[in-house]
This record gives C-alpha cells, sequence and structure tokens, in this order.
C-alpha cells in the first residue's frame, strides 16, 4: 500500500490473540466513512430494483415471455451482486481483513466471478433473442418459446460456473492446498496474466463480438422495418404497436449492451499492462465497483424504457399484487 494510503489508516491486528494475524488497516477518515455509506446506499438500491424486476415477472403472467424471461435471469445475476458480492467488498473495504477461513475466501471470489459471468451469458442470449425476433418474427413464436429459453439459461448458468471452477484452480485459487496467504487473515486473489488473457478472449471479446454483431444486425433490420412502415400508411395502422415494441426493446437491450461495455472496457485495458496483479489494489477496487454498479445500472433502465416496469412497481408498492386476480392483470392494454 502507498505512504499516501497508509496516512490514513490506524494500525491493529485482525487476530489479536495469533501471532500470524494480519495487520488491520482501519480506515477511519470522514471521506471513507462517506465512501461506505454511499457504496452501502448502491447495495441496498442493487438489492430492492432487481428484487422489483424478478417479482414482476414472476408475478404478472402476462410478462411471462421468452425476452422477460432472459431479463428475469440477469436480474437474478445482478441481484446476487448487490446480496452478496458489494457487502462483501465494502467489508474488506472496511479494515482488509478476512474473518471467514481460506474456504470462505476462495468461495466469496469464485461467487463474485460466478454472478459477472452469468450477466455477460445472459446479456448474449438476449441478443440472440432479439436477433430472431427482428430477423424471423414470424417464426419466433415457435421457434423460441418459454420452454426452450428455459433450457438455454438452465445451460448458461451451468457453463459459467463450470468456466469459472477451471479458471480458479488454474489459477491455483480453488482447493484450500492451493491457496496461500503471507498470514492468517488475508484474503487476497493474485490474478497471473495468463487468466487475465483468458478471460480477456472468453468473458469479454467473443461474446462482446457476438453481442456487436448482432445488434449492428438487429438495428439495421429495424431500420428498413420502419422505412417500410412509414411508405405504407394502412400498414402503419394496424401493426404500428407491435414495430414499436420491437424497435423500444431493441434501443433499450442495445443500451444495457452499451453500458455492459463501458464498465468493462477500462477493466481490461488497465490490467492488461499489469500482470499477476491482486484483488487488494487500489485499481483492482475502482475497476471492480465500476463492474458491480452494472448491476445497479439495468434495473434502472428497464424503469426508464419499459412501461410496464413502472406500471408493476406501482402495483407491488400499493400491495395490489396481494389481490387474488392480480397475477391476471392487464398491463398496458393498449400498448403492451
Amino acid at each position: 500500500m502507498d505512504k499516501s494510503y497508509s496516512q490514513n489508516f490506524t494500525v491493529q491486528y485482525c487476530f489479536p490473540g495469533n501471532n500470524a494475524s494480519c495487520r488491520k488497516q482501519v480506515r477511519s477518515d470522514p471521506a471513507y466513512i462517506f465512501l461506505f455509506i454511499f457504496l452501502s446506499c448502491i447495495s441496498v438500491c442493487t438489492v430492492i430494483l432487481n428484487l422489483l424486476v424478478i417479482i414482476s415477472i414472476s408475478h404478472f403472467k402476462q410478462l411471462h415471455t421468452p425476452t422477460n424471461l432472459l431479463i428475469l435471469s440477469l436480474a437474478a445475476a445482478d441481484l446476487l451482486v448487490g446480496m452478496f458480492v458489494m457487502p462483501v467488498k465494502i467489508m474488506q473495504l472496511r479494515d482488509s481483513c478476512w474473518y471467514f477461513g481460506d474456504t470462505a475466501c476462495s468461495v466469496s471470489e469464485i461467487i463474485i466471478s460466478y454472478s459477472i459471468s452469468a450477466s455477460l451469458c445472459n446479456l448474449v442470449l438476449i441478443a440472440v433473442d432479439r436477433y430472431i425476433a427482428v430477423s424471423d418474427p414470424l417464426h419466433y413464436p415457435t421457434r423460441i418459446t418459454v420452454c426452450k429459453t428455459s433450457l438455454f439459461i438452465v445451460l448458461s448458468w451451468s457453463f459459467s460456473l463450470l468456466y469459472i471452477i477451471v479458471v480458479f484452480y488454474f489459477n491455483d485459487h480453488l482447493l484450500q492446498s492451493q491457496i496461500i496467504t503471507s498470514c492468517y487473515g488475508e484474503c487476497v486473489l493474485i490474478v497471473k496474466y495468463s487468466r487475465v488473457i483468458v478471460d480477456l478472449v472468453v468473458s469479454f471479446l467473443a461474446p462482446c463480438s457476438i453481442i456487436l454483431i448482432l445488434y449492428s444486425i438487429i438495428f439495421n433490420a429495424a431500420r428498413r422495418q420502419a422505412k417500410a412502415v412509414r411508405a405504407v400508411r394502412h400498414a402503419l395502422k394496424k401493426h404500428s404497436s407491435s414495430n414499436s415494441s420491437e424497435t423500444k426493446a431493441a434501443k433499450t437491450l442495445g443500451l444495457v449492451i452499451f453500458v455492459y461495455l463501458a464498465c468493462w472496457i477500462p477493466f481490461y485495458i488497465s490490467f492488461l499492462s499489469i500482470p499477476n496483479i491482486t484483488t487488494a489494489s487500489i485499481m483492482w477496487t475502482v475497476f471492480g465497483w465500476l463492474l458491480y454498479m452494472n448491476s445497479a445500472m439495468n434495473p434502472l433502465m428497464y424503469a426508464i424504457f419499459y412501461p410496464w416496469f413502472r406500471t408493476t412497481v406501482h402495483l407491488i408498492v400499493s400491495c395490489r399484487i396481494f389481490v387474488s386476480s392480480s397475477s391476471r392483470f392487464n398491463l398496458l392494454p393498449k400498448h403492451f
């Protein structure tokens, strides 16, 4: 840690009765206290917003569509970030000690990487879903069903878990025999440069290239459809709501992708220049929180662009979902 940072710390010990204990760096500066409060508020907001998305799609039958099921899966991954990842990182930022042992340290890092990887897999599936909806709208209802979408979601979560386990094993941070600490009470993952390269290809370049290619095709198709609809007045009156819905969905999910890339690009640009970076470094903390905040931005974008989300939030907050027939409410009958 730099000297400029150490001046703000009061050095204690994580386990005073243990001679091998790590030193605890208690950050008591007012700026840090404000930072902890700010990050805690983000964590709470992330949990609440994603819970609202999950409850909305799960409860209201009108929202049981393949696309919304993918959004539900994405919200579940974001909820995991807000409910587990953010509190753990706030705790580590508070006093730098880990009180739960080496196994829990390894599991916590796996969950952190797993939730982020699952989010990316869901974004890829969303892009594929939108591509099929725009490129082949007539056969979309038969090609993409709720059952098929559920199967792909299960496979994507399973693939993410398998990938993370393999990566952590070869990064020497999976088995307890692989975990090496310099003192008792330390939970630091040394990220090998080889892992950064693998993650860059598997977790960023490949899926994001697929996403960008699909969305470029989607936007071009939506533009052509819009021109065709404007050219035929009668067709515009009959199908405007459907075309508007597809275009709005493409734009909204495109914004989700843009925000995701904006959060991830600084992460890899910085870490590619630093071999064997650790999770305790300032750079990892800053860019790591940029990734975590993406989980709070997704439901906010739904609230801005999706009228059904605003409607369901109102029903949830007003406790109208406890009405016996609430699951069959007709949400936005004129536009949904």
